[in-house]
């Protein structure tokens, strides 16, 4: 898969690792396979690697920014209004091949995460069981971005079966490079594969909210089963992450003010951000509102208007939202909130998805089991909300979408229930209803990557 790996760059390296050799001549794979030959002698050049990595999924082209902010307004939650030309073509479904970031950022990802996993722990010098634990981290990584790719590119909601190529090596033959895609079954065998490993190679002794970390692994694990309806193994892993994590249910009074700090109690993994990354329009903020009441700012992400219909008062989810351009235009003003520095880590796992996980992969076991209901609660009495005197889908559906919304999930509860999707154009008008399932839902493969490996087919409508 050549263009794969033509655009993986070593991020986590030094400057002495990646410039050890003359590669000004070489062709772009064949430079980073030299580049990497022999350089990695200790657990302190994986470190490198394996934070280049992490930094790698803060690009405007992943999350921070752009595989969020693509998921809600393909949703009914949001719309684009055009202000600036952002994400319209993704709300109102007339993206074509020649958009390929998603792509791109996911396979460098799990390219360098590749290095890390074939690296012969045994033969580096320092700590080889914090080694094992940088290992681990990869491990997880990479089966993080084989899930993005696809829930984003596979066919599991356009009627048919392929899913993506899995990437297992960081360089091979020409053969390996052009590979064919895998079916959606086998990609999310592989997913599952890595996520158990990850866990069994991590040590909580080295977590870090930061950094991808052991129960993070699990939690991955039981976000993914909910994705195929694998729900005792959502069910299970879900329960490890809650018995076992040390995060908590964040409280009424601090649900907001969680989102203006860092690291926070219910943070289970965050990615961290600095004013240096994707400042200004590059970040979440800058795309959801104005950086002041007026359009003077992108801010091209808006709420639909009855979104704030959603929560009743007192529930202190609503006050994550509020309304500018002279009041007409609702927004999320209280998620990312730093429109300054942009500087907001964005949590990629809280408690709080992990616990509405397990209540519903509770009652799709079994209806009556009473837990489901305790543990939706155990959301609610944390923010100002009725408590649910029962649990039917649809409660736990809108819950999720009241709790993690302007977070990325939505659209992917809209598949994984089988719903239709209203496609709303930037007037905020109906343009058409998309019914399920439907070739739209998967996004078209890079017209690069079908050019560069015959190998690869293309998504149906493309």
């Amino acid at each position: 898969m050549k263009k794969i790996f033509k655009y993986t760059l070593l991020l986590g390296l030094s400057a002495g690792l990646l410039n050890s050799c003359g590669t000004d001549s070489l062709e772009p794979t064949l430079a980073q396979d030299k580049s990497v030959e022999g350089s990695i002698i200790n657990v302190g050049n994986l470190y490198s690697i394996i934070k280049g990595v992490h930094s790698q999924l803060t690009s405007g082209g992943y999350y921070g920014q752009a595989a969020i902010i693509t998921n809600e307004v393909r949703s009914d939650n949001m719309f684009s209004n055009g202000n600036s030309g952002r994400y319209s073509t993704q709300a109102e479904f007339k993206y074509n091949e020649n958009t390929d970031y998603l792509w791109n950022n996911c396979y460098s990802v799990i390219a360098n995460a590749n290095i890390i996993i074939n690296t012969d722990i045994n033969t580096l010098d320092g700590d080889l069981d914090y080694g094992r634990h940088i290992q681990g981290q990869a491990t997880a990584i990479r089966a993080l971005g084989h899930y993005d790719l696809l829930r984003s590119f596979g066919q599991q909601h356009a009627g048919g079966s392929l899913g993506v190529p899995i990437i297992t090596t960081f360089k091979g033959s020409e053969e390996s490079l052009s590979p064919s895609r895998n079916t959606i079954d086998e990609v999310k065998a592989a997913i599952y594969a890595d996520l158990e490993a990850a866990f069994g190679m991590m040590d909580v002794a080295y977590d870090s909210k930061i950094f991808i970390s052991k129960y993070a692994a699990k939690a991955l694990e039981a976000r993914v089963a909910l994705y195929f309806g694998d729900w005792s193994r959502a069910s299970a892993a879900a329960k490890m992450v809650i018995d076992n994590s040390g995060a908590t249910i964040a409280p009424a009074a601090n649900f907001v003010s969680n989102w203006t700090g860092k690291q926070a109690g219910n943070s289970i993994f965050e990615l961290q951000f600095s004013a240096s990354d994707n400042a200004g329009n590059g970040g979440l903020a800058y795309m959801y509102r104005y950086p002041s009441d007026a359009p003077s700012g992108y801010g091209d992400a808006e709420a639909i208007a009855d979104v704030i219909d959603l929560y009743a008062d007192g529930d202190v989810r609503k006050d994550i939202l509020g309304y500018q351009d002279a009041g007409t235009a609702l927004r999320n003003m209280g998620k990312y909130p730093d429109i300054v520095t942009t500087a907001d880590n964005v949590p990629l796992i809280r408690i709080e998805e992990v616990v509405l996980i397990y209540a519903e992969a509770l009652f799709e076991i079994n209806n009556a089991d009473p837990m489901a209901l305790t543990q939706l609660n155990s959301i609610t009495s944390n923010r100002g909300a009725a408590a649910h005197t029962m649990v039917t889908k649809d409660i736990l559906i809108e819950e999720r979408r009241k709790e993690l919304i302007f977070e990325g999930f939505r659209f992917d509860d809209l598949m994984r229930t089988g719903q239709s999707i209203d496609v709303i154009g930037s007037s905020q008008n109906l343009i058409e209803t998309l019914t399920y399932p439907n070739n739209l839902f998967t996004y078209p493969i890079p017209a690069a990557e079908i050019n560069a490996n015959s190998n690869v087919v293309q998504n149906e409508g493309y």
